[in-house]
C-alpha cells in the first residue's frame, strides 16, 4: 500500500511560480513511475507530467512543456512539480499518482494510488 499527500498549492498571479510536492508513505514505492494530473471544475482529469523511477525519463503534456518541470527524490520518497510562468488556464486541483508499470507514459487508468489533491489558482 502507498499513501500520497500533496502540498504546495495556492493562489498566484499569472506569470508566477509554485512548487508542488508529493510525499509517499507505506511499504510500496520502489519501481513506480510518478505522475501529476489536474482537474478543473466541469472537466475531466488530465495528464500533466510524469517521471520514471530512476528519474531518467520525463514526459509532459504539450500545454505545460517548457514551463513545468517534474523531479523526484527517491531517498525522501517525494516528487515535485515546479510550475513557472503560470497561466489562468492552469487553475485546477492537482493530483499526484503512482503507476506500477514504471514507465513515463502514465495515464489515469494506469495509476494505482492517488493523493487527495492540492488546489492551484492562477489569477489574471
Amino acid at each position: 500500500q502507498m499513501q500520497l499527500v500533496e502540498s504546495g498549492g495556492g493562489l498566484v498571479q499569472a506569470g508566477g511560480s509554485l512548487r508542488l510536492s508529493c510525499a509517499a508513505s507505506g511499504s510500496t514505492f520502489r519501481s513506480y513511475a510518478m505522475g501529476w494530473f489536474r482537474q478543473a471544475p466541469g472537466k475531466e482529469r488530465e495528464f500533466v507530467a510524469a517521471i520514471t523511477w530512476s528519474g531518467g525519463s520525463t514526459y509532459y503534456a504539450d500545454s505545460v512543456k517548457g514551463r513545468f518541470t517534474i523531479s523526484r527524490d527517491n531517498a525522501k520518497k517525494t516528487w515535485y512539480l515546479q510550475m513557472n510562468n503560470l497561466k489562468p488556464e492552469d487553475t485546477a486541483r492537482y493530483y499526484c499518482a503512482a503507476d506500477p508499470r514504471g514507465v513515463a507514459t502514465v495515464r489515469v487508468a494506469t495509476c494505482d494510488y492517488w493523493g487527495q489533491g492540492t488546489q492551484v489558482t492562477v489569477s489574471s
